[in-house]
């Protein structure tokens, strides 16, 4: 347990809050995942286990500020979305988009 890579330890920790977080029809998961080049979101109905939309941007601030603009867009079609972290750390990037969102009216 204590020799897990960093990989395997997001990946357990993502497991566990999939436990816990679920989007529906009316209230879509909004969903993050960072590659060493990308930044990656997108709006997943889980009851229909489909993706509604998914971005992607270069890993720096200003393009994933960029992203968020046409992401907005999109998510403004729902009264408010769940946020789901996919087992990253609440800061960095992650804390920028979702700041970003909430500061163009999503309700998170």
């Amino acid at each position: 347990m204590a020799n897990l890579t960093k990989k395997e330890r997001r990946i357990r920790r993502k497991a566990h809050i999939r436990k816990n977080v679920s989007g529906t029809s009316e209230r879509p998961r909004v969903f993050v995942f960072k590659s060493n080049r990308y930044f990656y979101a997108g709006i997943a109905d889980d009851e229909k286990n489909i993706v509604i939309k998914s971005f992607v941007s270069k890993k720096n601030e200003k393009d994933i500020m960029e992203m968020t603009k046409k992401f907005v867009d999109e998510a403004k079609k729902f009264n408010s979305l769940v946020f789901d972290r996919s087992g990253y750390k609440y800061h960095g990037l992650i804390q920028k988009f979702v700041d970003e969102l909430r500061k163009e009216g999503i309700k998170i």
